[in-house]
């Protein structure tokens, strides 16, 4: 079965369309290097193409400051879960859910490394409002008190030699030298991608990347 991006979206906008609405909050989990950014976007393309309005709410403009995190003595574990605002994403969340008529939220600036506060708007007329992050479902508190609010859930799931090749390219992309994006891969990034498949919950709908032949 294709596994590209285009595929995977294919499938999951499908069974997103037959939801009933009037809303529908749909997370899309999966560890680090699963695609879970790609996927949103082609998603959120596919329904559009089918006349459905939809919007991505990244988890992403949760990540703590590096400088608080400097002080907690967690940068070297950036993007673990313990290094995200995991209680103001489960309030935004929840006024998602309970239809405020616009809701403000934070932006993930990569670039930069920084998150931008009010740099995202959601109205309340869109249908589908796609979350995309690694420990939407996560069991663990405060990440399971998220369970509650999803219509439906998406799982992408991909080997993890797979997620070692895309995190060391994500890397070298950035800059990063072989040793360091090693170091980083190894010290933080496959960590992390052990926690979320050991411990999340299961997907209603699960998208697979094959491995490469």
């Amino acid at each position: 079965m294709p596994s590209t991006p285009e595929a995977l979206a294919d499938a999951a906008a499908r069974q997103l369309c037959t939801l009933p609405g009037p809303r529908s909050l749909v997370a899309i989990a999966g560890p680090p290097g699963a695609g879970k950014s790609t996927v949103s976007d082609r998603i959120l393309a596919r329904l559009a193409d089918e006349g459905r309005t939809a919007a991505v709410v990244p988890m992403d403009g949760f990540h703590l400051d590096n400088a608080l995190l400097a002080a907690r003595g967690l940068l070297h574990r950036k993007g673990a879960p313990e290094t995200f605002d995991a209680d103001g994403f489960r309030h935004l969340v929840a006024r998602i859910a309970a239809g405020e008529p616009e809701v403000i939220y934070p932006v993930f600036d990569r670039s930069r490394d920084i998150a931008i506060a009010g740099a995202g708007v959601l109205k309340a007329d869109v249908e589908f409002v796609l979350f995309e992050g690694n420990y939407l479902l996560l069991r663990e508190a405060p990440w399971s008190g998220l369970a509650q609010y999803w219509t439906r859930t998406i799982w992408i799931d991909a080997p993890l030699p797979t997620l070692e090749a895309r995190l060391m390219e994500r890397w070298h992309a950035e800059g990063l030298g072989e040793d360091e994006a090693r170091t980083r891969v190894q010290g933080n990034d496959l960590p992390n991608a052990r926690r979320v498949i050991e411990g999340s919950l299961p997907g209603d709908i699960v998208l697979r990347v094959a491995a490469p032949s």
